[in-house]
């Protein structure tokens, strides 16, 4: 309908120039199961972007152990919670990232904060109308933010693309930079 298609591999490129201290991990999303799962996890392997969906490892960064958790594409019917905590001790801390905010009432309380992208913010928020499209079954709900409820805490990107139209009002392209802080 518009934009440009971007193949995974030169995406995969780009994406290695990221760095972090513990390492750059991914999940896939519905368009990247739409395109070529196989391709686009292919393309992040040569570019050593480990994916972990329905995966986790644990992270050790000074006196702070925390267990990663991917947990796979919510509306692509690859999600598979259980999966991705099976290997993660039962009192360990959990920091899940998945692609489709829509997940959250489905994750267990014991993850101490979820990320999450998809609705792109709704690409358009419109003054009076606000976001008009949310591809999300909670409508604005999830759309963007920080989201505390029950117990239960999920941080949802505006992220950098766009998805079917290549626009985007009153809802700027976000890299996100969360600070956690733990307190023992």
């Amino acid at each position: 309908m518009g934009g440009t298609l971007v193949k995974p591999e030169p995406i995969a490129q780009e994406l290695k120039k990221l760095t972090a201290k513990l390492g750059v991990y991914a999940v896939l999303g519905n368009h990247d199961w739409w395109y070529s799962a196989t391709r686009v996890q292919a393309a992040f392997q040569q570019e050593g972007i480990r994916l972990l969906d329905n995966a986790a490892l644990p992270i050790k960064n000074d006196s702070c152990d925390v267990w990663l958790a991917g947990i796979g594409d919510y509306w692509m019917g690859q999600h598979d919670t259980d999966k991705a905590l099976r290997a993660i001790p039962d009192d360990a801390t959990v920091i899940a990232f998945t692609h489709n905010p829509d997940i959250f009432y489905e994750l267990p309380k014991r993850l101490v904060m979820t990320f999450a992208g998809h609705t792109h913010g709704g690409q358009v928020n419109l003054p009076l109308l606000g976001r008009l499209i949310v591809p999300s079954r909670y409508g604005e709900k999830f759309a963007t933010g920080y989201i505390s409820e029950g117990g239960s805490n999920i941080f949802v990107t505006n992220g950098i693309g766009t998805s079917i139209l290549p626009v985007r009002f009153r809802v700027p392209p976000e890299i996100a930079v969360v600070l956690l802080n733990t307190l023992k």
